[in-house]
């Protein structure tokens, strides 16, 4: 049996990132896998991502009132953690891996975005440090880096010692073959390609009618038409995770497993992060999205990827666009589509474990 090693961001207070790091430990374990997360451990790391999780919206400050629902969020993100079964913890700036691996797998998630405010540049995603027999990744992404800023040559060098590539959106891999002069694969996040767990986590049980508000900083002409839409239906606008004081009702202390089951249950989701996209697929539901720069290329890419650009919306959307997006089921072709890209992640992912 292959001693396999997952790295990737397995501790942010982030819906996503818990996730797609769950989703691909048990969609290894569905593949015959027996894989450990990478336990990689930094106090630095750990004061950012608390800082940012109780006060997300800076520089507006948090209020008071919201402290202690932001550190519900954190408590109950912490517990759900033990799903991972982890290696033995080691210090981020001086890795090692601590089971003896023959396959690393590095991703899903940003590990190679250099503008991630806490992540950014750590050698250890670049298999720096890993004596694994073989390094692989999956879904991996440079983020809001952009292929046209190019990837130095001492970071290309890392990524050689890699003996496959696969990524998830198109600006990472032009970034790859620009810069290696080889192919990447590119795969779907772990969260649409081993959907499973999120599925079960379903509870339809005294369902109501609302609309799922995820994401935070929105444009006011976004919020102005989002709220026309739900208006027209007589639909609440609830928002997990996050405040923002034009929807109706605020789940701001939601931990992983109740957003996985609230997105199941909406009528319909209005986003502008990349897995509120990426939650909305996997569960076709009706969807509108705004870009913000942070996240654009992951969106963007992904969208065109499935087919589902139209969900894209700007401030030149008429009224009739939303109604068109969010008032229906989604295009049976983007489900089709995310059946023949499941299939091409699938044969990837076998031929690296063999």
């Amino acid at each position: 049996m292959t001693k396999l090693g997952v790295l990737t961001f397995h501790r942010c207070i982030n819906y996503g990132s818990f996730w797609q790091a769950l989703c691909l430990v048990q969609g290894l374990r569905s593949l015959g896998a027996k894989p450990v997360v990478l336990d990689h451990r930094s106090d630095r790391v750990s004061r950012a991502e608390w800082r940012c999780a109780l006060q997300p919206l800076l520089p507006a400050k948090t209020a008071r009132a919201d402290i202690s629902l932001y550190a519900l969020k954190i408590r109950k993100f912490l517990k759900a953690f033990g799903s991972f079964p982890l290696s033995a913890a080691f210090p981020l700036d001086e890795p090692f891996t601590p089971e003896d691996c023959d396959l690393v797998v590095v991703g899903s998630d940003e590990v190679w975005n250099f503008r991630h405010p806490w992540y950014g540049g750590v050698p250890l995603f670049y298999g720096e440090g890993l004596s694994a027999k073989r390094i692989v990744s999956y879904a991996a992404t440079f983020g809001s880096h952009p292929a046209a800023n190019g990837l130095e040559s001492y970071w290309a060098d890392k990524l050689r010692r890699f003996h496959a590539i696969s990524v998830r959106d198109e600006n990472s891999r032009t970034i790859i073959e620009r810069a290696l002069g080889r192919k990447a694969a590119l795969v779907l996040d772990p969260c649409l390609q081993f959907p499973e767990s999120i599925v079960a986590c379903r509870n339809l049980a005294n369902h109501r009618p609302y609309v799922a508000v995820y994401g935070h900083s929105f444009p006011s002409w976004f919020q102005q038409e989002a709220r026309r839409w739900a208006a027209s239906r007589s639909l609440c606008l609830v928002s997990i995770g996050y405040r923002n004081e034009w929807a109706d009702e605020q789940w701001v202390d939601g931990g992983p497993y109740e957003f996985a089951g609230f997105i199941a249950e909406a009528d319909a989701v209005v986003t502008n992060f990349f897995h509120g996209c990426v939650f909305a697929l996997l569960n076709a539901k009706p969807f509108a999205c705004t870009l913000s720069e942070y996240r654009s290329n992951k969106i963007s890419d992904l969208t065109r990827l499935v087919g589902a650009q139209r969900h894209v919306v700007s401030q030149n959307t008429p009224p009739a666009g939303y109604e068109s997006i969010l008032g229906g089921a989604p295009d049976p072709a983007i489900a089709d589509r995310l059946a023949e890209l499941r299939r091409q992640s699938r044969n990837y992912l076998t031929d690296v474990l063999e």
